[in-house]
């Protein structure tokens, strides 16, 4: 994990169907998969799936990859440009699918590097008030951080904030401010909290409320995540190394 970026390379999990608050490209490392949404059910290699969207993914094989970008990240934008193929809202085959799925099957995986790849060196711009705003929420997620404070920061109406966010952010403020949360809370289990504390301190209500929100976002308990073997590593600064 890192700033706007979160990185799985392992077992498929066996997730439940579920909708994140981020954009997830999902890679199918030995075998395909099949993406299952309302009306949906595409057998890929590589699929990119939107924010506040549900779907469940049924992995064929033993290993996945999983590239959580930040809404907020220019890259959002640029890794959906680098889709081939569109179906039901998500992007299908991505253009440089065999060489992640090569990268992430090196024994010295760079997570940073799987993220450059699978969004490409260009980078838009993203409007400076909301990038201000994301940058609070990701700095202080266990303030309230309410719309209406944050659009006063920004010079905005809340509504026309709430909207501007969600253009540029592609996701809502609402959700965009519990992956924050999230981001919080596996900065703090990676350093040696437990999940109860970390949740606590990300400002979770309770440590319910954070498996259930985990659950919905990620398609599993985490529990299930650390019960599987996965370990959590953040990086502080890789921006030096490919932003």
């Amino acid at each position: 994990m890192w700033p706007g970026h979160a990185v799985y390379r392992g077992p498929s999990l066996r997730l439940d169907a579920h909708r994140g608050s981020v954009h997830c490209l999902a890679v199918g490392l030995d075998a395909p998969f099949t993406l299952r949404a309302d009306g949906l059910a595409e057998t890929v290699r590589t699929a990119l799936i939107p924010p506040r969207t549900i779907h469940r993914v049924v992995a064929h094989g033993a290993q996945m990859l999983f590239c959580y970008i930040d809404p907020s990240s220019p890259r959002a934008k640029t890794c959906w440009d680098r889709m081939t193929d569109r179906s039901g809202g998500f992007g299908l085959t991505h253009c440089a699918e065999n060489d992640l799925i090569t990268l992430a099957g090196q024994a010295e995986f760079d997570p940073v590097a799987a993220v450059g790849l699978a969004c490409g060196s260009g980078v838009p711009t993203i409007d400076g008030r909301i990038a201000a705003a994301a940058a609070t929420l990701r700095a202080h997620p266990a303030r309230p951080n309410t719309a209406a404070e944050l659009a006063a920061e920004a010079h905005l109406s809340t509504s026309r904030f709430l909207h501007l966010f969600a253009r540029q952010a592609g996701t809502s403020f609402r959700r965009y401010r519990m992956w924050a949360r999230m981001l919080s809370v596996g900065r703090a289990v990676a350093e040696g909290a437990n999940f109860t504390t970390a949740a606590a301190d990300a400002g979770f209500a309770s440590p319910s409320h954070f498996s259930d929100t985990f659950h919905a976002m990620c398609g599993l308990t985490p529990s299930g995540l650390l019960g599987a073997g996965a370990q959590l590593v953040v990086l502080d600064a890789p921006e030096a190394r490919g932003r």
